[in-house]
């Protein structure tokens, strides 16, 4: 079947299977594989998306539910010279990344938060990444440069 979304601001058409997740269309089919696959049962968040402006879990979505959506992936997310956008080097600044895995998923996460919230608490950043699982780094790292980037955003 014929699946039609806006793809990281460009459209994009694809013909897959209608039973695969869009985690498989995203990583097989379209080649974008900075979605991470962590848990394959929606409990990591290795896979986190943004499609229609709500973070979900593309493991958990059927590609052809993505069907005339707007979906932006880690690819999607990058400063305007191409590079690590401010989330993304404050991630690096704090050391909120190691080994990866949960990475990509924890940037959306953290920008589907600041979408909806610009300025978030500590608490309500915990919330946001609630569905997000880490192993390395611990979480304050992590929330530390959400909350950075945040007040950097608030600034102007």
């Amino acid at each position: 079947m014929w699946i039609e979304m806006t793809l990281n601001g460009k459209p994009v058409a694809v013909e897959a299977p209608p039973d695969i997740s869009l985690l498989d269309l995203l990583r097989d089919y379209l080649n974008l594989t900075g979605t991470k696959e962590g848990c394959a049962v929606g409990e990591c968040g290795a896979c986190a998306v943004i499609m229609d402006g709500r973070l979900v879990n593309s493991c958990m979505v059927l590609a052809p539910q993505a069907h005339g959506s707007e979906v932006i992936t880690i690819e999607g997310v990058h400063g305007p010279d191409g590079g690590p956008n401010d989330l993304q080097q404050n991630f690096i600044e704090y050391g909120a990344v190691q080994c990866g895995i949960c990475i990509p998923g924890m940037i959306m996460a953290g920008e589907a938060l600041l979408m909806h919230n610009p300025n978030p608490s500590r608490q309500e950043i915990r919330m946001g990444l609630a569905g997000n699982l880490c192993r390395c780094t611990g979480y304050q790292q992590i929330v530390d440069a959400i909350e950075a980037t945040a007040k950097g955003r608030q600034k102007g």
